[in-house]
């Protein structure tokens, strides 16, 4: 029996060792500290094996472009907080707005700036990797945001070579309201901006609740549906060489992204 005072010496083992709850590929992921909805989405997409890791930026609750623009300045930071002895294979900047405000390059740069070990991915390139894998040519966009947000978002589409049927937001203003809107609006939503001509309905946003919703959406309209997190999350996994389909989460998951693979 141990008396205070007395000498440890624990015998000699050799413990077993394996590689860890996580061995087939790590995920980063820096959220602004308002978003609701990410985290969660992620824990539930994660395929067996496949370890998402979080962190926050402090952000204020208010969505403009210019406080959004004030995200990249703690970015490399962040970044180089995310697991830096596990080396996540892929890590992501996860706020679509924030990203097209930010632009991409920048993005990238100020993550490999922090994590220079890791793929560095923002949102906005993981919704434009989805988009064309689903060939998708034509959409209807629906966001919480400010129609500011929503003319940034609708130009950097077109930018990429998409065509906006329609783009229409909620004009809220905070990541609370955004966190708060209903799965079931998120699907009211979307049947009412659907065009018959669009070939995918995109939700846009990390912070709001989509992807609960998004199969659904698809069943009713005959059309893949992307949400933000849902595509971010596709891209990142198989640009970790991670191929599962997954199902629950939309047609995007049966896709296997070969172009992106390592």
């Amino acid at each position: 029996m141990y008396k205070s005072g007395d000498v440890i010496a624990s015998k000699a083992r050799v413990p077993e060792m394996d590689g860890g709850r996580h061995d087939r590929a790590q995920l980063g992921f820096i959220l602004m500290s308002t978003d609701l909805a990410a985290e969660q989405d992620f824990f539930d997409m994660a395929p067996e094996g496949v370890g998402v890791h979080i962190t926050r930026l402090k952000t204020e609750d208010y969505t403009t472009k210019e406080t959004l623009a004030r995200h990249i300045d703690h970015m490399a930071e962040a970044a180089g907080r995310l697991q830096p002895d596990m080396k996540p294979k892929v890590i992501s900047y996860t706020c679509t707005s924030g990203s097209i405000v930010n632009g991409e390059d920048r993005v990238f740069a100020e993550i490999t700036k922090g994590a220079p070990w890791t793929q560095p991915m923002c949102l906005v390139t993981g919704v434009v990797d989805a988009l064309r894998e689903l060939g998708a040519q034509k959409l209807v966009v629906g966001t919480p945001y400010l129609d500011e947000i929503n003319s940034a978002e609708a130009d950097f589409l077109i930018e990429k070579g998409f065509d906006i049927l329609d783009i229409q937001g909620l004009n809220l203003e905070t990541g609370l309201e955004f966190g708060q809107v209903t799965p079931a609006y998120w699907k009211k939503f979307a049947l009412e901006i659907d065009h018959p001509d669009a070939d995918v309905i995109f939700l846009s946003c990390s912070g709001i609740r989509a992807l609960e919703v998004v199969e659904e959406i698809e069943q009713a309209v005959g059309k893949p549906v992307v949400t933000s997190n849902q595509a971010l999350f596709w891209s990142c996994l198989r640009r970790a060489g991670i191929t599962d389909q997954l199902t629950g989460f939309g047609q995007i998951f049966q896709h296997t992204g070969t172009s992106l693979l390592p």
